[in-house]
């Protein structure tokens, strides 16, 4: 499925690849399945005089077990690389994952970005 989502471009496959891979791992970890948005839009992000200072490649909503994520870049509006893609898709569903699961407060701590790396060594991404 991993491979499938390297391939993909457009929104709609995505949304389409994205939510089978999603629900696969929800089934295997026996948690609740997330919602998954794909936009075709650019990222949020801010701009501080004339430069780019945040984005935001997707978000998890915990109380809607919701995953966001806009396929285009902030400023350009590119179309989003795919390993990009599938790195944002993991790391939001970690998230998701830590709430569910592990009932922590989800966030950025060299644990999570361990579990990370361990979810894509098993898919076989890194």
């Amino acid at each position: 499925m991993s491979q499938q989502i390297l391939k993909s471009a457009d929104a709609r496959s995505r949304q389409d690849l994205g939510e089978k891979l999603l629900d696969e791992l929800c089934d295997l970890t026996k948690i609740d399945i997330v919602k998954l948005n794909i936009s075709d839009e650019n990222q949020h992000h801010q701009k501080r005089n004339g430069k780019l200072v945040m984005k935001r490649y997707g978000q998890y909503q915990p109380g809607k077990n919701k995953i966001e994520i806009q396929n285009r870049t902030a400023v350009r509006g590119q179309i989003l690389a795919p390993k990009t893609f599938l790195d944002t898709l993991l790391h939001e569903w970690l998230h998701h994952y830590d709430t569910c699961h592990l009932k922590l407060n989800s966030i950025h701590t060299k644990g999570f970005y361990l579990r990370l790396n361990d979810l894509k060594e098993k898919l076989e991404i890194l």
